[in-house]
C-alpha cells in the first residue's frame, strides 16, 4: 500500500527546472499550500543579486538593451547582437530566480537556489549535498525540467535528439541517485500530452515525456511506499506557450491550461492522501491532443500574429538595402507556407500561385507592433489538396490596415511527380567553367546580399535570352534563421536561385530591381543547405521598368527540384545607390530593439 503521508513544512522536494515558468508557478503553489522546503536546480547562474548596478531601474528588453550597450562599450567592448542578448537573458533570469524565491517564502515555505545541470550527476549530486546541509534530507523529488527542439523529423539532428530526450530521460536518473530510494516518499514528474497522443514536430519531446510516463508506473512497483505521480499536462497559457502559439492553439480547439487553475490541480494531486491500490493510477493526462489530421471539408481559417525583430533574426543583416534591413520577399513565402503546414497536420508543400509583394516589410522607424498572417482555405479544397489563401497585413499607427504579402498556397497529402529529368547537358554546359565568378557578383554592386545569402557560385551563361548559373546555398544556423526557420521550403536557397534576375537586369538593363510578383511556383523535391544546384533563368518579356522570367531549378543529376512561372521584378536607376548602402546604418536600439 501506498504511504498516506501529505507533504509537510519537514518535507524537503528537490526540483529541477524549478526557479523559472510554470514550474516555479507550481513550487509557489505547493509552499502556499503545504508550507515545504524546495531545493531549486537549474543551469542559470545566480550569485543571490538581483542584477547588476547597470541595470537596477531599468524595466523591459528595450531599456536593458540599451543599458548593456552603454555597460559593454563603457568597458571597451563592441557588442554584438548576440552579446547584447545573452546579457541581457542573464539579467532577466536573475530576476527571475530571485523573484520565485521570494515568492516561495511569501508562500510560507523555504526555497533555495543551486546552479546544476540535471544531465551531469556529478555536479547535480555536488548541489544537493550542499543542499541538504541546509535545508535537510531531500524526501521528495518534482522533475520540471526540459527543452524543445521542434521541426519535423526529417530535419532533425542527432544533437536535437540527444538535448530534449537527455533532459528528461538522464535528468530524472540522475535526480534518484540523489536520494536513497527507501527515503523518497514522493515522486512527481511533469510530463506531456505529446508523450501520450504524439505532436507534429515532437518526436523527441514525445519519446522524453513517454519515459517518464513508463518510470513513474517503474517506480511505483520497486518502492510501493513512494507516492509517484506522473502528469501528463497539455499546453498551458505560458511558459512554452508565446502568446502566438496560444492563438494557433485556440483557433485549432486545443484547451490551454490557466496557470492558476493548473497550479491548484497540482496542488490537490500532491495532497491527496487517499492510498492507492493500483500503480496505473500513477500517470494522469491533464489535457487532450495537441493536433489531429485535417479533415477535408473541415479546414478552418486561421489568423496568426507575429512580432518581427531585428534581434531575433540575425539573417536580416545580410539583406540591407539603402542602410535599412528589408525582409527578404521568400521569406514571406516562407512565412506563409509553414504556417499553412503547421495547422494541417498531414499535407505538406506543394505550390505557391498568386504571389504579390504589396508593401515590403523594412525594419525602421516603419516597423509595425504586429503583423497578421490570415489563412483562409478556399471552398473546394478537396482531400488529396488543401488550398488557403494567405495574406499578411499589419495596421499603421492610425489604425488603418497595411497589406504586405498575399498568395495562394496548395499543400498535399502526396508526394508531388515532378517533370522528366532534363538531360543534363540543359543543366551544365561545355565544362561548367564560369563566366563571371558569383564572388564578383556580391562585390562589384550587382548584388546587395550579406553571407547568408551569397549563394551564387558562377554564372555558366548569360545572354538576351536569359541564363544558367551553379549555386550552392551557405548553411545557416537555426538560431540565425530565426523566426523564419526551413521546413519543407528553404526560403534562404530560393532567394539564392532567384538572384539570376537581378543579375541579368544589372547587365542587360543597367538597374537594379525588386520583387513585384510571382505567378506560380511548384515544389517537387527540397533544397538542402550545402546542395549544389543549376538554375536556368529564362527571359519572358522586359522594359526599363520591368523583368518578368521564368527559372528552373535542378540537382546535380539534372532532376527538377523547383519550378517558378512569371517572375517578376521592378526595376529601377535608383535601386543601384541603395544596393550600394548594405549596410545598417543604425543598431537596432535605434529603432527600440526592433
Amino acid at each position: 500500500m501506498v504511504s498516506s503521508s501529505r507533504p509537510g513544512p519537514d518535507t524537503v522536494f528537490l526540483v529541477s527546472g524549478g526557479a523559472k515558468g510554470i514550474t516555479a508557478q507550481c513550487v509557489i503553489a505547493l509552499a502556499r499550500r503545504f508550507g515545504s522546503r524546495f531545493v531549486l536546480i537549474g543551469r542559470s547562474p545566480f550569485d543571490g543579486d538581483e542584477a547588476p548596478e547597470w541595470a537596477t531601474d531599468l524595466e523591459g528588453d528595450a531599456e536593458l538593451m540599451q543599458g548593456a550597450m552603454a555597460h559593454l562599450r563603457a568597458a571597451g567592448q563592441r557588442p554584438t547582437p548576440r552579446d547584447l542578448q545573452k546579457v541581457v537573458r542573464g539579467v532577466q533570469s536573475r530576476r527571475e530566480i530571485s523573484a520565485t524565491l521570494d515568492a516561495v517564502r511569501g508562500a510560507g515555505g523555504e526555497a533555495i537556489y543551486l546552479a546544476a545541470d540535471v544531465t551531469d550527476v556529478d555536479s547535480l549530486q555536488a548541489a544537493v549535498s550542499l543542499a541538504e546541509q541546509r535545508l535537510g534530507p531531500v524526501t521528495a523529488i518534482l522533475h520540471g525540467a526540459g527543452v524543445l527542439a521542434d521541426k519535423l523529423v526529417q530535419d532533425k539532428t542527432p544533437a536535437d535528439f540527444e538535448r530534449v530526450v537527455s533532459v528528461k530521460a538522464d535528468g530524472l536518473r540522475n535526480l534518484l541517485t540523489c536520494v536513497p530510494m527507501e527515503r523518497l516518499e514522493m515522486l512527481v514528474l511533469f510530463s506531456s500530452v505529446a508523450g501520450f497522443y504524439g505532436n507534429v514536430g515532437q518526436a523527441d519531446y514525445a519519446i522524453a515525456n513517454e519515459v517518464l510516463n513508463k518510470a513513474a508506473h517503474w517506480v511505483g512497483r520497486q518502492a510501493p511506499h513512494c507516492r509517484v505521480l506522473a502528469v501528463d499536462w497539455g499546453p498551458w497559457d505560458g511558459g512554452m506557450v508565446t502568446p502566438a502559439l496560444r492563438e494557433q492553439l485556440v483557433a485549432r480547439n486545443v484547451d490551454v491550461i490557466p496557470v492558476d487553475v493548473g497550479t491548484s490541480l497540482l496542488a490537490d494531486l500532491v495532497g491527496n492522501s487517499e492510498p492507492r491500490f493500483d500503480v496505473a493510477d500513477a500517470q494522469i493526462v491533464v489535457g487532450g491532443a495537441m493536433v489531429s489530421p485535417a479533415q477535408p471539408g473541415h479546414v478552418q481559417s486561421h489568423r496568426i500574429r507575429r512580432i518581427l525583430t531585428l534581434v531575433a533574426n540575425p539573417f536580416l543583416r545580410d539583406h540591407v538595402i539603402g542602410g535599412s534591413a528589408v525582409m527578404p520577399t521568400v521569406c514571406a513565402v516562407g512565412w506563409m507556407v509553414n504556417a499553412c503546414e503547421q495547422v494541417t497536420p498531414g499535407y505538406t508543400y506543394l505550390r505557391t500561385d498568386g504571389y504579390q509583394a504589396l508593401k515590403g516589410i523594412v525594419f525602421d522607424d516603419t516597423l509595425a507592433d504586429s503583423y497578421l498572417l490570415e489563412l483562409n482555405p478556399q471552398p473546394d479544397s478537396g482531400s488529396e489538396t488543401i488550398v488557403y489563401d494567405a495574406m499578411i497585413s499589419s495596421q499603421t499607427r492610425e489604425g488603418r490596415p497595411r497589406y504586405h504579402y498575399r498568395a495562394s498556397v496548395t499543400l498535399t497529402r502526396a508526394t508531388p511527380e515532378p517533370p522528366a529529368t532534363l538531360p543534363l547537358h540543359r543543366a551544365v554546359t561545355g565544362t561548367d567553367v564560369a563566366l563571371i565568378e558569383g564572388a564578383d557578383l556580391y562585390s562589384d554592386g550587382t548584388l546587395f546580399h550579406g553571407p547568408s545569402f551569397r549563394g551564387i557560385e558562377a554564372i555558366l551563361r548569360i545572354d538576351e535570352r536569359g541564363l544558367l548559373m551553379r549555386c550552392r546555398q551557405p548553411s545557416i544556423s537555426r538560431e540565425a534563421q530565426g523566426q523564419f526557420a526551413t521546413q519543407t521550403f528553404n526560403s534562404f536557397a530560393v532567394d539564392v536561385q532567384l538572384q539570376g534576375l537581378l543579375v541579368w537586369a544589372r547587365r542587360h538593363v543597367g538597374y537594379g530591381g525588386l520583387p513585384l510578383r510571382i505567378a506560380s511556383g511548384v515544389s517537387y523535391r527540397p533544397i538542402e543547405f550545402g546542395m549544389v544546384t543549376y538554375v536556368t533563368m529564362e527571359v519572358v518579356s522586359w522594359s526599363p521598368r520591368s523583368l518578368v522570367a521564368d527559372v528552373t531549378v535542378v540537382d546535380e543529376m539534372g532532376r527538377v527540384c523547383m519550378e517558378v512561372r512569371g517572375a517578376e521584378i521592378t526595376l529601377s536607376e535608383r535601386l543601384n545607390v541603395l544596393f550600394a548602402q548594405n549596410h545598417l546604418t543604425a543598431e537596432p536600439l535605434a529603432a527600440g530593439a526592433r
